[in-house]
């Protein structure tokens, strides 16, 4: 049994959330494991054998990077990042969702130092599906990570040779906004539209690389009008904000895949800006696809929420809200408007 010693720096990090109410957090590492760690101010000293050093320092640095992602750390968060980097977990992802340890090393990207993969159940379950089905619907809140893992598992596939391109869409309908009265030419028109998209890509991908992406049209960005009367073989394509999407352009662009293509379709059904008569596609197809061979649905909640611990209370005081008005709320809002619209367009 080797014995060594490995120091840890906590600098720029949350002390008193990092280590939880007494300690909790770190108290639920120092169950799990023998050796000593012991934190003093802003570093933390451990002392055992080499292989179980090098996961506590994992943990940790996991821990980190999740905090400065989201702004604090739960002892939720703790248990399950403690759960994947033992792989005390194992056993009950493969009964849970049907996924396996190996699957899950496939879908972490290593980039810029930092980690990319599921973090919670829902999250497992887009990523399970993504790889048995050659369409995945993503639907939920905001901040359960639909686009952000979509483009990883994309990054993922393109990284492994499996597809030689991705190509990403957004409908560029906001509330109560129009491209006309946007300045600038088309290209700065839609830009603003598409800047979720290139902030999950700059974060994963280095500069130089992702620039050389974009050069070569490895990696395409374009509003999902612009989408019509392609085909695309060998491409990964994600539809982002597809409750936006009216019930054509989701139609053209399922069919837009062409031989060895995947999709990932995300959006949230509570958040529709299209006008009032018409019907958005995500809503719509959630009917008309139910019974397709290797098309799937994946519904996240207020569970999966992986941003600012605040997110999870906006969420629940709109869902109060709604149920104390009776559901009775816009249709920029309203599920159940737009399952209603449905039944009036057939």
């Amino acid at each position: 049994m080797i014995v060594t010693e490995k120091n840890i720096s906590l600098y720029g990090i949350d002390l008193v959330n990092f280590a939880g109410f007494n300690d909790k957090n770190i108290d639920s590492i120092r169950e799990r494991f023998n050796s000593n760690i012991t934190v003093r101010g802003e570093n933390v000293y451990l002392k055992g054998e080499v292989e179980e050093l090098a996961m506590i320092e994992t943990i940790f640095k996991e821990l980190m990077l999740l905090q400065k992602r989201q702004g604090k750390i739960t002892e939720g968060d703790v248990n399950l990042i403690i759960e994947l980097v033992t792989g005390s977990q194992d056993a009950a992802l493969e009964k849970k969702v049907g996924i396996k340890r190996e699957e899950l090393d496939d879908v972490i990207l290593v980039e810029k130092s930092d980690f990319i993969k599921p973090k919670t159940m829902g999250q497992l379950e887009l990523f399970r599906s993504s790889k048995e089905n050659e369409i995945v619907f993503a639907i939920g809140p905001a901040g359960t990570g639909k686009t952000y893992l979509a483009v990883a598992i994309a990054l993922a596939a393109l990284k492994s040779k499996k597809i030689n391109r991705i190509l990403l869409s957004r409908p560029a309908v906001e509330a109560g906004e129009s491209l006309g009265f946007l300045p600038g030419d088309l290209s700065e028109k839609v830009n603003p539209y598409l800047k979720p998209l290139f902030d999950a890509l700059e974060d994963m991908v280095p500069a130089d690389k992702l620039k050389m992406y974009f050069e070569r049209n490895i990696i395409e960005i374009i509003p999902l009008a612009y989408m019509r009367g392609r085909t695309l073989n060998n491409a990964f394509l994600i539809l982002d904000e597809a409750q936006n999407a009216t019930s054509m352009q989701m139609k053209m662009f399922l069919t837009r895949l062409g031989v060895n293509s995947r999709a990932i379709i995300t959006g949230d059904i509570t958040q529709i800006d299209l006008p009032a008569k018409q019907t958005s596609g995500l809503v719509q197809i959630q009917n008309i696809l139910l019974n397709v061979d290797g098309v799937a649905f994946v519904y996240l909640d207020k569970k999966d929420v992986v941003r600012h611990r605040l997110v999870k209370d906006i969420i629940n005081a709109y869902e109060e809200f709604s149920s104390r008005s009776n559901g009775s709320v816009s249709n920029g809002g309203s599920e159940k408007n737009q399952l209603d619209g449905n039944n009036q367009d057939k």
